[in-house]
């Protein structure tokens, strides 16, 4: 059975909060920051991958 891979949201900003998105079947809300020289985090709970996309970048 194959495992679905995490999920990967575009965001405008450096700070993020994730809380896995499910309600009540989500996970703790904690707060990430993405470093600017690499340009993405994932979150410790759900793996989902946040990535910084520039306004300006399109």
């Amino acid at each position: 059975m194959p495992i679905d891979a995490p999920e990967t949201k575009m965001v405008h900003t450096h700070r993020v909060a994730c809380d896995g998105g499910e309600g009540a079947l989500g996970h703790p809300r904690v707060w990430l920051q993405i470093p600017e020289d690499i340009g993405w985090v994932e979150c410790p709970y759900c793996d989902c991958k946040y990535v910084y996309a520039d306004e300006a970048d399109g």
